[in-house]
């Protein structure tokens, strides 16, 4: 008997494993055989060929050759060849739409949760011109040319510089043609399914990042992506909680495969000079950006959507860990951290708030936490909200999975029957929807603040969905369809978007905010943890956390501090993961060591929260790579241990017990936020950590930071009496932004240097909040007041 092939539930879906096989007809672009400009709509002739073995030096080789399918029946019948449409749409200033067809009729595009709306008609900013040979569309951002024969979609920056093409065959220079994959379409002989690949041309140097919250390197190049929401189980893998099908480049452009599909992105894994989207669907719908970092990802979320600004507390501490399970613990935490003055807003109840810990019943333990209404009411006096872990899977011995089978509110199996296993709601089904958001909304209406959406990511593959889709294309919408889900019933009672996704797709983002999985507690998966979080900022995804001091095992007492100084210098900041997590319980020592790196955290909310809603409205990320601001500085790009926190902090962890690293300051000036020292930019520095907050902090020169006096919670904040630091080493000038609660957007700060003093050159907020400036970057190295 021969090998088996044994295939586990859930396992990611590789469709360029298609492209290699035999047995599979291919159909490879040859040219555009018509075009009207009216309707920026054509047809490309696609070429029937096959997979041919080369036998040569004792070594087999596949080649691409011409190939027949039928020699005995008439004409037409079956072509080898065949023409499909494609067409081209213009949709904003510098976004181009590329659909291509490998059936013959694409149709008009379906209605696309992973879009904020469907693109309309040509913007107007662009012109298109038949020259015969090619067609130009040009815009003041760029240029796309079709050239007719051999097909090839070309696309040029506004100085007519190449940024990429599509590869046809021809390209190919290697002595076996498959080795670059040309722009394709293969003809499944399994069941007839059609899958494309599009393959776009990598320049020498060339980077690319993004690709959802992947933990490998942050630069994809020489990567191979499988993009499939999955369980990772860790931060040091290849598989992703939340892919997205964006990438951008170090060449000024991104894209973005408007699917929902299986696709792996072959990031010149496979042949250095190719960069191949093998896409499981019969339609490739591919949005083309041009533009700096800051133009695509804006460019992007205009498209796919952006996070609204979340409430202010939730940018306080979280504390949590797996599990509280009673009222008592519950109330001797908060009680704690009151006591050793350690700022919080949340305390989290993981699985173990329910009768039976890990069953999702949505009650609370009746015998554990016999008053929850009492409990949430005193909890929120104190200054804390209170957050729920839950799922939306349904174990087979849980109470609601017998009604959710009988209702036919869960996902079917393969063979049209309910399951026998795990119930998977299917969200696709809206009264399946309604009743799953009406069990959030009964405890909502308890009081609890928000919700922790875990899992997600284990939609069937061989299910069946109300939307008469199988799960070849419900599975990667599961965890945006689940995210959805729990914003909009949290919004619905509390009138706030906040919740804590672990999975997620292309238009997550919409609904803050995610974390980053379970990541091992150790110096590499804080490191892993970084990268994923930097590309899935720039994927879009403004607000992101992760489980400071990781999740599987007790973290030790040096990684927790300086994970947590990492965790404060994000978006939002969560403790969570196997006991403990407390700080009290590693000592007193270590609790204070805690307490000022939270105060930290709480004295820059006032910068935070203005970066917040910058971020908000321009679709940007919270934290981002070095070259998000300086993509001009070729060495930015290769950064990936420190980030910027918003437009002015330079944050760089500690990844080992040392207690200082090598940090890269990109161009300018910076100076130290914990001593005032200043530093020339455009170059390495070995520079060590503050003693009482673990990590490396820089502020950009010229830059105005609003701060508070840190208080226990968000609602404690003295908004009326800010400080504003002035970081000035070079400049005369400083720049920065400011939000009060309520506000509807940043108001801008701007400060001059008179006589040796920060004086403020308007006051937007004159009335209402009493500045007290200080100027730091004398060179002194002295501390200033507050730290």
């Amino acid at each position: 008997m021969g090998e088996q092939s044994v295939r586990f539930q859930n396992q990611p879906v590789d469709v360029s494993g298609e492209f290699g096989r035999q047995e599979n007809h291919f159909f490879v672009a040859d040219s555009a055989v018509s075009f009207d400009a009216a309707s920026s709509a054509g047809h490309i002739l696609w070429k029937g060929m096959a997979l041919r073995q080369r036998v040569s030096y004792h070594q087999l080789t596949l080649q691409l050759e011409d190939y027949r399918v039928w020699e005995d029946v008439p004409p037409g019948e079956y072509e080898e060849d065949q023409t499909l449409p494609f067409r081209v749409l213009p949709v904003a200033p510098g976004t181009l739409r590329v659909r291509l067809a490998a059936r013959p009729a694409s149709g008009t595009p379906p209605s696309s949760p992973m879009l904020v709306a469907e693109p309309g008609e040509r913007d107007p900013s662009w012109e298109v011109e038949d020259l015969g040979d090619r067609v130009v569309w040009r815009s003041p951002c760029g240029s796309l040319s079709l050239r007719r024969s051999p097909v090839r979609f070309e696309f040029r920056d506004a100085s007519g510089k190449l940024l990429t093409a599509t590869n046809h065959l021809s390209d190919s220079k290697a002595v076996v043609n498959t080795l670059q994959i040309p722009l394709c379409f293969v003809r499944n002989a399994s069941n007839l399914h059609r899958h494309v690949a599009a393959s776009l041309a990598l320049a020498p140097g060339e980077r690319l990042y993004g690709g959802g919250e992947s933990f490998t390197r942050l630069d994809k190049r020489g990567q191979r992506l499988v993009l499939w929401a999955y369980d990772a189980y860790s931060a040091q893998t290849p598989r992703m909680y939340k892919p997205v099908s964006f990438l951008l480049s170090s060449r000024g452009y991104g894209f973005f495969v408007h699917t929902s599909a299986p696709l792996t992105l072959d990031v010149g894994h496979s042949y250095d000079a190719a960069n191949v989207i093998y896409l499981g669907d019969d339609v490739l719908d591919l949005f083309f950006f041009f533009g700096s970092p800051r133009e695509v990802l804006s460019s992007y979320t205009a498209l796919t959507g952006r996070s609204p600004l979340p409430p202010l507390w939730s940018f306080g501490l979280w504390m949590g860990r797996e599990s509280y399970r009673s009222e008592r613990e519950v109330r001797e935490v908060a009680r704690r951290l009151r006591e050793h003055r350690i700022p919080c807003d949340a305390i989290h109840l993981d699985t173990g708030w329910t009768e039976k810990p890990f069953h999702n019943d949505f009650r609370f333990s009746t015998t554990r936490f016999p008053e929850p209404e009492r409990m949430i009411s005193d909890l929120r006096k104190e200054g804390f909200r209170l957050s729920l872990w839950q799922f939306p899977y349904l174990h087979p011995n849980d109470a609601l999975h017998k009604e959710a089978v009988d209702r036919n509110y869960a996902v079917l199996s393969a063979n049209g029957r309910p399951p026998v296993d795990d119930a998977v709601i299917d969200l696709s089904n809206p009264e399946a929807l309604r009743w799953y958001q009406s069990l959030l909304r009964q405890l909502l209406r308890k009081g609890v603040a928000a919700f922790t959406a875990d899992f997600g990511e284990a939609a069937p593959l061989s299910g069946l969905y109300h939307t008469r889709q199988g799960g070849f294309h419900e599975h990667n919408l599961y965890p945006l369809r689940y995210n959805a889900a729990v914003a909009e019933a949290t919004e619905e009672v509390t009138g706030e978007s906040i919740q804590w996704a672990r999975s997620g797709w292309a238009g997550s983002q919409r609904y803050p905010l995610h974390w980053g999985g379970d990541p091992e507690p150790t110096y590499g998966a804080m490191a892993a943890t970084l990268r994923a979080g930097l590309s899935l900022g720039l994927c879009g995804f403004s607000f992101w956390g992760h489980f400071i001091g990781g999740f599987s095992a007790p973290s030790p007492p040096e990684l927790y501090l300086r994970w947590l100084a990492f965790g404060a210098l994000c978006s939002h900041v969560r403790c969570h993961g196997h006991p403990p997590t407390e700080p009290w319980e590693y000592g007193g020592k270590f609790a204070e060591r805690f307490r000022k790196v939270v105060e930290l955290r709480y004295a820059l909310l006032p910068y935070v929260y203005a970066q917040a809603a910058l971020c908000a409205g321009r679709g940007h990320p919270m934290i981002r790579p070095l070259f998000f601001a300086h993509p001009q500085d070729a060495t930015s790009w290769l950064v990936e241990d420190e980030y910027l926190f918003g437009e002015d902090l330079l944050v760089a962890p500690l990844f080992s017990e040392d207690h200082e690293r090598d940090v890269y300051l990109p161009p300018g000036a910076w100076i130290s936020y914990l001593s005032g020292e200043a530093r020339e930019g455009g170059r390495w520095h070995r520079l060590a950590a503050g003693k009482e907050v673990p990590a490396v902090i820089l502020v950009r020169d010229g830059a105005a930071i609003p701060r508070a006096t840190p208080a226990q919670h968000t609602g404690l904040i003295d908004w009326e009496n800010l400080e504003l630091a002035v970081f000035l080493a070079e400049k005369e000038t400083a720049e920065g932004s400011i939000l009060l609660p309520g506000g509807e957007e940043p108001l801008p700060l701007r400060v001059e240097l008179r006589e040796e003093e920060p004086v403020l050159a308007e006051d937007p907020l004159e009335g209402r909040v009493k500045w007290s400036l200080v100027r730091i970057g004398e060179g002194t190295g002295s501390r200033h007041p507050g730290i």
